[in-house]
């Protein structure tokens, strides 16, 4: 039963150590697709330590999961594992784990079927205040202006991802900042950011008292937003896409003294107006093999037994 302890461990550690590492580390904001990747493979690495353990603790409690689990591996391996003598404690802990399973796959099936919810209804909203034209076809244009007196643009994700901007938005962004905020859309539909954020909100809801999961929805909102700045701000430049921030949500009262609404906005707009500067491509390159490492840890500890049997 050590193997199943070790990777439930493993799972554990992960899940508490990784936010307060994460919390204190300063590179994040200077490179968020680096960050994003990091937090994708940590909470991979939680959830495959999570399923091999299940796995192994099954594999000692049943004979059937036993046979199905080692069916092709000779009988010094299964001996490696010395999975017949453990205690009622594996039936118990495949039983929780198991059930912890079922209620991730039920928390993303919900998350995606609410996400489709929420498309379906924004889509019919949208068709509503921007009706079609005779033959013109749902999801055909990849950009819609809609009339309205509010400044604003977003990304309706989708099938047929589209652009939507508001007239008065067309009407306060100068020069090249319409660009920069399409390019800054655009970049949320290439990186798919509505799969992340999925994902991330149907782990936080479903494990509220997981620290992994909670500060996973939480930085996935971030560093997309800061993902999408910088691919705006290397077409068309840091103050361009920061003075379009401003000139969008300026009417709001988020540079105020007293900031309401959306308190990241003036930290996007200070970064971009202060820049950091980038990492260096070595070190971007060693966080990148790094986490990349993480969710090979929980395979490595699963096979070493029978690797060193068959050795």
């Amino acid at each position: 039963m050590w193997v199943s302890l070790a990777l439930l461990l493993l799972g554990a550690l992960a899940a508490v150590v990784t936010p307060r590492l994460m919390a204190r580390a300063e590179w994040p904001e200077r490179e968020p697709v680096v960050a994003l990747w990091v937090w994708q493979c940590v909470v991979a690495g939680v959830l495959l330590s999570f399923g091999l353990s299940m796995t192994f603790s099954a594999a000692a409690a049943w004979q059937a999961v036993r046979g199905h689990v080692f069916a092709p591996a000779p009988h010094g391996v299964v001996e490696a594992y010395a999975l017949a003598d453990d205690g009622p404690w594996s039936a118990v802990m495949a039983v929780l784990l198991a059930f912890g399973g079922v209620w991730t796959a039920a928390m993303l099936a919900r998350e995606i079927h609410r996400a489709h919810l929420r498309r379906r209804q924004r889509r019919a909203e949208l068709l509503v205040r921007a009706p079609l034209m005779p033959g013109e076809e749902p999801g055909s244009g990849r950009l819609v202006v809609l009339e309205g007196e509010r400044p604003d643009a977003w990304w309706l994700p989708g099938a047929a991802p589209q652009l939507v901007i508001t007239t008065a938005a067309l009407g306060r962004l100068k020069g090249r900042q319409l660009d920069a905020v399409l390019a800054h859309e655009q970049g949320h539909a290439q990186a798919r950011h509505d799969w992340l954020l999925n994902c991330s909100e149907a782990l936080a809801s479903g494990f509220p008292q997981v620290p992994v999961f909670a500060a996973f929805r939480g930085e996935m909102h971030r560093l997309v937003e800061l993902a999408a700045d910088d691919v705006a701000s290397r077409r068309f430049g840091r103050l361009t896409i920061a003075l379009a921030l401003v000139e969008l949500n300026e009417d709001r009262g988020v540079f105020g003294p007293c900031p309401a609404g959306d308190a990241e906005l003036p930290l996007r707009v200070n970064r971009l107006l202060a820049p950091a500067g980038r990492l260096t491509a070595a070190r971007r390159l060693r966080l990148t093999a790094a986490a990349a490492f993480v969710p090979v840890v929980p395979l490595l500890v699963a096979f070493v037994p029978g690797l060193s049997a068959l050795g």
